[in-house]
């Protein structure tokens, strides 16, 4: 698994290493045997004192089960690392949300952003416009060269997103394609990346804002569902900046779950 730290928010960090040791608490603990059974060397899943061959339903459930266990201790080895380099603090404790946000799509339907929503969307599905063929990064040509840095930067900070997926809102004619859709399986929640590069062009500022007002009138907040970055030729691109932007919509869901939890304690 690679990682950049330089670029990890730390509320994003921490909130994937509390992610990561839930999970742990969670998934039992197996492991897998090797048996010679009349003379043919067969492959056992055992969980405590339960034994089921590899080959089985039962056996493949666990064994993907101690997969994913591997992942993740893998994946928390190297996040407390990252934070105990930076940081030199205990992580903050607190249970991963689930974040419910909802955006409205034709037939005024309230639709969960989820790991469904996301999903179901198809990659790099906008055709309406050429693409320059010059910013290729695993298998998608990207528009710009800052597009493939975000994309890479993503990619290598283990954050799902979708390029440009097809999104059909309520209210439109046509379908928008944010530049990047992110997933976050912590919140188990998706977040929209709109990032602008001509921002020095008239007509692409109005085309910006039409933009951005047609995500708030599909129920979405900005800062907390969508979030902007742009460069200019006096203002070029950092992935710091995206970092900083992702850390604050992180920090938004976290306070605004705890009060929500505090209320309901009242």
């Amino acid at each position: 698994m690679e990682y950049i730290d330089k670029y990890i928010p730390k509320e994003l960090l921490a909130l994937k290493i509390n992610y990561c040791r839930k999970r742990l608490k969670e998934l039992p603990k197996t492991s897998m045997h090797t048996h010679s059974i009349n003379g043919v060397q067969t492959r056992i899943i055992k969980l405590d004192n339960h034994k089921t061959y590899l080959d089985s339903p039962k056996g493949q459930e666990l064994y993907k089960t101690m997969v994913e266990r591997e992942d993740l201790e893998c994946r928390l080895k190297v996040y407390e690392a990252i934070w105990d380099r930076y940081y030199r603090t205990p992580v903050p404790v607190f249970e991963p949300p689930k974040i419910i946000r909802t955006l409205r799509t034709p037939g005024n339907v309230n639709t969960v952003m989820d790991k469904e929503f996301f999903d179901s969307l198809k990659n790099d599905a906008n055709t309406m416009y050429p693409k320059p063929m010059l910013y290729p990064f695993n298998g998608i040509q990207y528009r710009s060269d800052v597009e493939r840095q975000i994309a890479i930067g993503y990619t290598e900070m283990n954050v799902p997103f979708k390029y440009e997926p097809e999104l059909w809102l309520e209210g439109m004619k046509r379908p928008v394609f944010p530049d990047f859709l992110l997933y976050i399986p912590e919140l188990e929640t998706c977040k929209i990346h709109e990032h602008y590069g001509l921002m020095n062009f008239a007509k692409y500022v109005r085309d910006a804002k039409l933009k951005c007002s047609t995500y708030i009138d599909a129920g979405l907040l900005m800062d907390q569902d969508v979030f902007f970055t742009y460069n200019t030729e006096d203002q070029p691109f950092d992935f710091r900046y995206i970092s900083a932007k992702l850390n604050g919509v992180i920090y938004g869901n976290l306070i605004n779950s705890n009060e929500r939890i505090n209320n309901s304690s009242l």
